[in-house]
């Protein structure tokens, strides 16, 4: 089974795109998280998610 943690949620016609994402994304990493952005076609949002079981769980944004 895939576990996924979704940290954030950005839509996809935001002014700046993916930027916010993946600032978040950045920022994640730099805290030892394997974050990454993915795009939710269904929702039109960029996600930030970190795979794998035993990630904590994060606010929405």
């Amino acid at each position: 089974m895939d576990v996924r943690t979704v940290l954030g949620r950005f839509p996809a016609g935001g002014p700046r795109g993916s930027w916010p994402a993946e600032e978040l994304a950045h920022a994640a990493r730099e805290e030892g998280q394997q974050a990454e952005v993915v795009m939710d076609i269904a929702t039109d949002m960029f996600l930030v998610i970190v795979r794998g079981a035993g990630t904590a769980a994060a606010a929405p944004a």
